[in-house]
């Protein structure tokens, strides 16, 4: 049995989705009750409330977690105890030589700093940006096209979420992966202008970018995001502390299967541009 944390998110659901197709017995962990696809079996608990968990725990010897929670080393432990042998944890490439100063990054070093002294054999999954992120342009492109965005001149090796799933999913069925830290991109580095000319292409759209300034992009996103996090972007991608456009082959390497383009995962999800 796979515990799935975060089981209806964006990477988390993949994951779900992934085992369930490969014939894998799979628990969700979920806030409230529901009903998960693929017969996936739902568990009802919170990764900071470890009590929770005991539950959702018992009988799994494998673990998709994700990362940020403050009750991280409590939840481990109960892990531990249910007789979990195996974690993959989601985090973020920024930790290599990253700033724990860094709320982001510190964020994701903390996690792993907290996988590495549960006890348990582990595989980090550090993720570049997502491909789904840009279904923050929905309300954008419902009302005009013009796509107003922050950062407009940094490349990112963005991935699509099946993909990250696909790698933390082989992890945790295949023997060879304990100890591992993965970083794990799409397949090429694409600037905002170029995830909006393939949106345009398959939505039959004349779009058009707008680049923020730094200082409209600080106020706005101030608006629906914590001080922190605010600045932990600027420093990433105004202050140029994080490159996210390096690719890797780590996909390919660990899945035998090449990542999925951008327009693949447009494709996949237009009917969301198209509401």
């Amino acid at each position: 049995m796979i515990l799935v944390t975060g089981a209806t998110g964006n990477v988390g659901s993949e994951v779900l989705k992934f085992l369930t197709e490969n014939g894998q017995p799979v628990r969700g962990l979920v806030r409230s009750p529901r009903s998960l696809p693929g017969g996936a079996e739902a568990a009802v608990g919170n990764l900071d409330d470890a009590a929770s968990l005991k539950a959702a725990a018992r009988g799994a010897r494998g673990v998709f977690l994700l990362g940020g929670y403050a009750d991280m080393p409590d939840a481990l432990a109960v892990f531990h105890e249910a007789g979990v042998e195996h974690v993959a944890l989601l985090s973020s490439r920024s930790v290599v030589g990253g700033q724990e100063s860094n709320a982001v990054t510190g964020m994701h070093m903390a996690a792993e700093r907290a996988v590495r002294d549960s006890g348990l054999a582990w595989t980090f999954v550090r993720a570049s940006g997502f491909m789904s992120n840009t279904l923050q342009w929905v309300p954008q492109l419902q009302a005009g096209d013009v796509v107003r965005e922050p950062f407009a001149d940094v490349p990112i090796a963005a991935i699509d979420p099946h993909d990250i799933a696909a790698v933390a999913a082989t992890a945790l069925t295949e023997n060879g992966h304990e100890g591992q830290a993965y970083a794990v991109t799409g397949p090429g580095a694409l600037l905002p202008a170029d995830r909006l000319r393939i949106l345009a292409r398959l939505l039959g759209r004349e779009l058009r970018l707008e680049a923020l300034p730094d200082d409209v992009a600080r106020e706005e996103m101030s608006r629906t995001t914590p001080a922190k996090y605010v600045d932990a972007f600027f420093r990433y991608f105004a202050e140029g502390e994080f490159d996210d456009s390096a690719v890797t082959t780590t996909v390919r390497d660990v899945t035998g299967k090449e990542p999925r383009t951008f327009a693949d995962w447009a494709e996949a999800h237009a009917e969301a541009f198209r509401a």
